[in-house]
């Protein structure tokens, strides 16, 4: 089977695109993710407002773009770093260290990649790809812990415990630490795969 060929970008536009991305996230670190519109970053970027939405669509596809840099790092983590996030250890515990990664993340200020997250929406973030790696990641370890059950549906229900929304409302409206959301992730993967050992992974607690 012959794969379809993809248009090479025009060496013009991908150099636009480059200059687009640095200006953006030369703003977001300026001024917070929030504040930056599209405006200012044709204007920083030297083009046409035009070019910019013609290169994104819109300022959530502008966002989502650096979000998926700005998850880069972690995405090489939990795909081929050390364990327990990485491969290398049981199913059951990467798992619980990734859960408990994004947990920390959601609740830390200087997160770039959950800054950018908050100010795109439900919809757009969880189908980008950075939203759909998180849920085949899960749903993959799902199936690699032996869990006999819909992976699919079990990897959504256990990253809305994750997401921006839960995290915000129970550490920030409720004042819930995040040990203790850390801690129910770890309950609700050892419920999850309870036919499996106690999870051993290593788990950061936060303040």
């Amino acid at each position: 089977m012959t794969a379809e060929a993809v248009p090479a970008e025009r060496s013009d536009a991908a150099r636009n695109r480059v200059r687009l991305l640095e200006a953006a996230a030369r703003l977001v670190a300026e001024q917070g993710a929030e504040h930056v519109t599209m405006h200012e970053v044709a204007k920083a970027a030297g083009v046409g407002k035009g070019t910019l939405f013609r290169r994104f669509g819109d300022r959530d596809g502008l966002l989502l773009s650096l979000l998926g840099e700005a998850e880069a790092d972690f995405h090489e983590a939990y795909t081929s770093g050390p364990p327990p996030l990485g491969p290398g250890a049981p199913a059951r515990d990467r798992l619980t260290a990734f859960g408990a990664a994004l947990i920390e993340r959601v609740a830390a200020d200087a997160d770039l990649g959950a800054a950018l997250g908050r100010q795109v929406v439900h919809e757009r973030r969880y189908g980008s790809e950075t939203g759909r790696a998180f849920h085949h990641h899960v749903s993959t370890l799902l199936v690699e812990a032996g869990v006999d059950g819909d992976h699919d549906m079990l990897a959504h229900a256990l990253l809305a415990f994750a997401n921006f929304e839960t995290g915000d409302y129970l550490h920030v409206g409720c004042d819930i630490p995040v040990a203790r959301l850390q801690a129910t992730w770890v309950d609700l993967v050892r419920r999850v795969t309870r036919d499996g050992p106690s999870p051993t992974a290593t788990v950061r607690m936060g303040p």
